[in-house]
């Protein structure tokens, strides 16, 4: 009789977790979505996921406020927007016993897209766009000036891909449509 007991609730905590991993399959397709498509309406978001207009309206609503959807951006065309140089900027300190707040001394530059904290040899590898190799020139000075580091320059040549969207939902959700047109 016992034993009887123990394998109801092993069935019942069993569909408790089966739901529960489905439920994290759902907001992982939603995510993977998303991301592809960030005016994605809640209607076509419903339609994908197999929810009702209201329940994927609720879902996105706490993903954002957990802060797992941070906002929507549009991916812009560099050339286009008269930054047609990027560069990636590895920088590490003059000094290596002086504080670590490159990020904060050089969050003015604007020209600055990306700032990674990296193992290694260096510190940071920042993603810089420009207009041209003399801004490109202004903008070393300044983050060396502004964070006292020494910095190690890549220009890229050309970017076969870029903005892709992480592979998050399960395989019945992936999105046949490819994703942002490569820059």
């Amino acid at each position: 009789m016992r034993y009887e007991g123990v394998k109801a609730d092993i069935r019942l905590l069993s569909s408790r977790l089966g739901y529960l991993i489905r439920v994290e399959d759902t907001n992982r397709t939603i995510i993977a979505l998303l991301a592809r498509d960030g005016r994605m309406s809640f209607t076509e978001l419903a339609k994908r996921t197999g929810l009702s207009v209201s329940a994927a309206q609720q879902r996105v609503r706490r993903l954002e406020r957990r802060g797992v959807i941070k906002g929507y951006a549009a991916v812009i065309n560099p050339d286009d927007a008269g930054l047609p140089l990027t560069a990636f900027v590895s920088i590490k300190p003059f000094d290596p016993a002086a504080p670590d707040d490159a990020p904060e001394r050089l969050a003015h530059l604007s020209a600055i897209e990306a700032c990674h904290s990296v193992a290694g040899e260096e510190n940071y590898i920042l993603k810089v766009r420009v207009a041209s190799p003399a801004e490109l020139e202004n903008l070393l000075q300044e983050i060396r000036s502004a964070a006292s580091v020494s910095t190690r320059t890549t220009i890229v040549l050309s970017t076969p891909y870029e903005n892709r969207p992480p592979n998050l939902a399960p395989d019945e959700a992936a999105d046949p449509e490819p994703g942002p047109e490569p820059l």
